[in-house]
């Protein structure tokens, strides 16, 4: 159970960056949603990865170079379902795109526990 707070804890600020960071490039910035959500998740992956290193998976002992190649390969696939996802909630449903990228982000978290958790955070 403790694990699993961690991860919400830390998989909770990390889509908060990310939610926060695309909010500002399109509100303040001029970019285009698609667009920021990449920076968005390349800002909230630093956060995300220190975040379960040092919390979440820190039982684990994994070595910090393979998790954070291993995480980052996690996180990618889970970018590249989130931004398949975001696109098309954008060009089919007219929601908004905040609201839209909030709904993503909670859909991909449960496959980032998992692959963390059973790949990524492994002990050498």
């Amino acid at each position: 159970m403790r694990r699993i707070g961690w991860f919400i804890a830390v998989g909770s600020t990390a889509a908060a960056v990310h939610l926060g960071t695309v909010v500002a490039l399109v509100r303040w910035g001029g970019w285009a949603p698609e667009l920021a959500n990449v920076l968005g998740w390349l800002v909230a992956f630093v956060c995300s990865f220190f975040g379960h290193h040092l919390t979440t998976f820190s039982d684990a002992q994994a070595p910090m170079g393979r998790a954070a190649r291993r995480f980052f390969a996690v996180s990618a696939l889970g970018f590249a379902a989130n931004q398949a996802a975001y696109v098309l909630l954008l060009r089919l449903s007219g929601m908004r795109y905040d609201l839209a990228l909030a709904l993503v982000l909670v859909g991909i978290a449960v496959l980032t526990y998992l692959l963390g958790r059973r790949w990524a955070f492994l002990p050498a």
